[in-house]
């Protein structure tokens, strides 16, 4: 998105955004891009997930205590850990399909951290040179999830 808010296509540069696009040089790269010279997206044109190819969703759920007992549910001694499909993941106007035999849907607000590479066993010091995050929002059917 450029400083007048329009949305540029970056077609030109990059196929898709994903984890090898997300890496530090690659940003680096289209950051020192001039915007203005790219084309502005048309409105009519599906704007698709934030970030394509994701090989896993881990989720920390009950990692607050207003979430708990929003959820009715026991504060836990650890946060729970859980996957969700990466099928989730969806664009900013696309449709919300909701599972049968449910009675609502809940929104939520969620941090994603996105792995920019290959990492094993980072220490706390060192974790910042492989993380990239944003802000995604989360639809999510809690009596599909807690039932």
């Amino acid at each position: 998105m450029d400083d007048n808010g329009d949305i540029r296509s970056l077609s030109g540069v990059i196929s898709d955004i994903n984890g090898a696009t997300l890496s530090r040089d690659n940003l680096q790269r289209i950051q020192a891009l001039d915007l203005s010279s790219f084309p502005i997206v048309s409105p009519n044109v599906r704007l698709g997930a934030c970030v394509s190819n994701v090989g896993k969703s881990l989720c920390i759920g009950l990692n607050y205590a207003d979430h708990a007992a929003e959820s009715g549910m026991t504060i836990p001694d650890e946060p729970e850990v859980f996957t969700k499909a990466t099928s989730a993941i969806f664009g900013p106007n696309d449709d919300i399909v909701q599972p049968r035999n449910s009675d609502k849907l809940d929104w939520e607000v969620e941090l994603a951290i996105v792995i920019g590479k290959h990492a094993s066993y980072v220490s706390v010091a060192k974790v910042v040179v492989i993380i990239l995050s944003g802000i995604v929002f989360v639809m999510m059917c809690r009596s599909v999830r807690f039932n």
